[in-house]
């Protein structure tokens, strides 16, 4: 049996990447869009400027897309996918939970917030139980969990890989694909022949994110991975696919092998959506690359490779689909996660 969803923000660019993921998924059935009142009452397929790289599903195309509130989503819906922007998903995605709704969210707005979850499932399914502290607390009859910024969730996995060796610090460089700032984020004149040294707010995300993501649940509360994480955040003329420069200190001194060996034994989980191989780690210094590398996994793999000793640890490059594992997928996988442990 099919667990029945809905996507709001379903014709903004995670949106559609949503839409493509769940249309085929053997776990849920797409049963609610929504979107800004200008769309509401259009078929799916005229109000979305489909933009994905596979053609708009037909079961898909000719729900009627209602206004983004809970009393336009059925009851029968048991989970929602959120794809909203942080603004109005901070007022939206509440309302929504306080409904009961259940609600996978992309938004930035509340990663940080002590009792929410902020979850990859192959890294931290445990967070899962700050719902129980989130319902206690709010009293809500739903429950919210969050996936990472897509730049944080790139480096992150090959980070809880090392920390066998005691990561210390890090530092971490993006080059970020145009498509992780939407459709109308950076224009052609700005990124073309062209790149942009600075992603408003975004350094500032992979360095908190990161550490509540490697920190530990006690049944209460998160503490914070005491490792000092610092960021640089580059925009760069590719159009999907993060590659991110990483040099992480470590208490101990691995080998450049047994660092490798930790990134690939790094254990998926029984999803659907997850990879068998999370962490794919290549010997060719020439390798991950974007337009090579970012659909491994159906998308959702990590790559990493051009690992070297350095004199307080290591340094390497890691990639990842920036739309798909980095945003649309990981939410998804979330779902997965919330099913799995039985909040659905």
């Amino acid at each position: 049996m099919t667990t029945r969803v809905g996507v709001i923000g379903a014709t903004g660019a995670v949106g559609q990447r949503l839409i493509q993921l769940l249309d085929p998924h053997p776990d849920f059935e797409i049963a609610a869009l929504t979107a800004s009142p200008a769309s509401a009452g259009k078929d799916y397929s005229e109000a979305a400027k489909w933009r994905v790289d596979t053609p708009i599903p037909e079961d898909v195309a000719d729900i009627t897309v209602v206004e983004t509130d809970p009393e336009e989503v059925p009851d029968d819906v048991d989970l929602v996918f959120s794809s909203l922007p942080s603004s109005v998903g901070a007022e939206v995605e509440p309302t929504f939970v306080e409904d009961g709704y259940v609600v996978s969210s992309n938004s930035s707005n509340g990663r940080m917030d002590d009792d929410i979850p902020l979850t990859i499932p192959e890294v931290n399914p445990d967070h899962l139980g700050l719902i129980e502290v989130q319902r206690d607390e709010r009293g809500w009859d739903g429950a919210l969990i969050k996936n990472p910024n897509c730049s944080t969730i790139t480096f992150v996995p090959t980070i809880a890989a090392l920390d066998e060796f005691g990561v210390e610090r890090v530092h971490v460089a993006t080059l970020q694909a145009v498509s992780g700032a939407g459709y109308s984020g950076v224009t052609s004149m700005e990124i073309i022949d062209n790149a942009i040294p600075h992603i408003g707010g975004e350094a500032e995300k992979m360095e908190t994110e990161s550490r509540k993501l490697l920190g530990a649940f006690d049944g209460a509360e998160v503490s914070l991975h005491d490792a000092d994480v610092s960021a640089s955040c580059n925009r760069i003329p590719t159009i999907d696919g993060h590659l991110e420069n990483v040099w992480a200190d470590l208490s101990e001194d691995p080998t450049v092998e047994e660092v490798a060996d930790a990134m690939r034994d790094l254990p998926s989980v029984d999803l659907h959506s997850s990879p068998d191989q999370l962490i794919e780690v290549f010997e060719d210094p020439m390798r991950p690359q974007p337009r090579m590398d970012r659909m491994l996994g159906d998308g959702m793999s990590v790559a990493a490779g051009g690992i070297e000793a350095t004199p307080h640890g290591v340094q390497y490059n890691c990639l990842a689909h920036n739309t798909i594992r980095g945003a649309a997928g990981a939410s998804v996988l979330n779902g997965e996660l919330l099913l799995e442990e039985g909040y659905i």
